[in-house]
């Protein structure tokens, strides 16, 4: 299984939405910049660890858990 930026921006933008919390209030949260945020949500950057970590801690949950539902977004 290969990284899919697209899948990983759906998910981050789907707990966004479930929690209430606009670009700016999320990238806030997740100490990045709101641009950054968007060009994550759209799949056109690629995450790094950290980044990935600060979201997962932004969401409340482990990073691990937030690979786990990135995983199974990119599921068929």
């Amino acid at each position: 299984m290969s990284y899919n930026s697209k899948s990983f921006g759906i998910v981050i933008g789907k707990l966004r939405v479930q929690n209430g919390l606009s670009q700016k209030d999320m990238a806030n949260r997740a100490g990045i910049a709101r641009t950054h945020l968007i060009a994550l949500e759209n799949g056109k950057k690629t995450a790094r660890l950290d980044t990935v970590w600060r979201i997962a801690e932004a969401f409340g949950i482990r990073p691990s858990e937030l690979i786990l539902l990135v995983e199974a977004e990119d599921e068929p």
